[in-house]
């Protein structure tokens, strides 16, 4: 039986995440402490206690959550009843997931995550922008959708759900013309700014310096790209290539879970704060069996669902 490890994404994050991990596994609490040592401050705290307001900035929430992720899947890996034959992360997660599978380190994910962060929070502060969700739109509904109002789409989460981004003003309008078109919802998401989208070049231009410092290496097992929606070539090169195209790129979900699929998986879990991977999951094909690790009580269920 083939199994994908997933890992989340940005606004999963939630006060007091990874605690009771930590508290329980000496190498899970090296996790967050080492972390405070590579970016220099204690977010281990932040972790554990909050404000949510810190928890929230882009430079504190995306190394945050890899952590937590990480060390979820590090306490399930120890568990020894589960081997995973892929991965696949959704936008922040998908570093997660090479972290997983080797492609590099845990100290240069850590590093990478924080600097993309801050880029991604400087281009959102340059130019205001914005995101929405619309659910129940067709594709020539979602294309009549963005003609109009000139937003891009930034995630393609299920067959029934997409996120797109735009100007301030692009998400006020898009609103208006789906229901307009007869779109069963559209809901302004509360995000720093249009994610995956032309408006992060700014981050993607200052994040290919940083990448380039950085040692890659071939993954252990296939990663699901989610600019392609099919696993990473073997070539570092060609992964880091990719991994800033994810910057200004679609996030295409739905077909990472549908390629995973394809290639024997029927268990995903998912690692870090909340379940909306899990969920989505579910909602993208019904009959996969999805489970989550965000704290001890669902490691425990996990365990014993595996």
């Amino acid at each position: 039986m083939a199994n994908c490890c997933i890992f989340a994404g940005q606004g999963a994050q939630v006060p007091g995440m990874g605690k009771d991990f930590a508290e329980a596994d000496a190498e899970v609490m090296g996790f967050f402490d080492k972390a405070n040592s590579v970016l220099g401050f204690d977010l281990k705290k932040i972790c554990f206690e909050g404000p949510a307001e810190e928890l929230t900035k882009s430079n504190v929430c995306q190394p945050a959550i890899f952590v937590t992720s990480y060390a979820a899947y590090t306490a399930l890996k120890k568990a020894k009843v589960v081997d995973f034959t892929c991965a696949a992360g959704l936008s922040l997660g998908e570093w997660g997931a090479l972290c997983a599978a080797g492609v590099l380190d845990f100290d240069s994910t850590l590093k990478v995550l924080e600097a993309r962060g801050r880029f991604m929070q400087e281009a959102c502060e340059a130019t205001p922008s914005g995101m929405i969700a619309i659910v129940g739109a067709s594709e020539a509904q979602l294309s009549e959708l963005c003609a109009k109002t000139g937003c891009t789409v930034a995630n393609i989460n299920s067959a029934a759900q997409q996120v797109l981004s735009g100007s301030k003003d692009a998400i006020a309008q898009a609103a208006t013309v789906a229901k307009e078109l007869g779109i069963k919802r559209a809901i302004p998401l509360a995000t720093a700014g249009g994610f995956h989208s032309p408006f992060m070049q700014p981050a993607r231009e200052k994040l290919a310096p940083i990448l380039d410092g950085i040692t890659f290496n071939a993954p252990k097992f296939p990663v699901l790209s989610n600019v392609t929606g099919k696993p990473h070539s073997s070539d570092p090169g060609a992964i880091k290539a990719m991994m800033l195209e994810q910057v200004t790129g679609t996030t295409n979900w739905a077909q990472d879970v549908l390629t995973a699929k394809e290639m024997g998986a029927t268990t995903f879990v998912e690692f870090g704060p909340g379940k909306v991977l899990s969920g989505l999951v579910k909602k993208i094909d019904p009959s996969l069996n999805a489970l989550n690790v965000a704290d001890l009580a669902s490691l425990e269920a996990t365990v014993a669902a595996l």
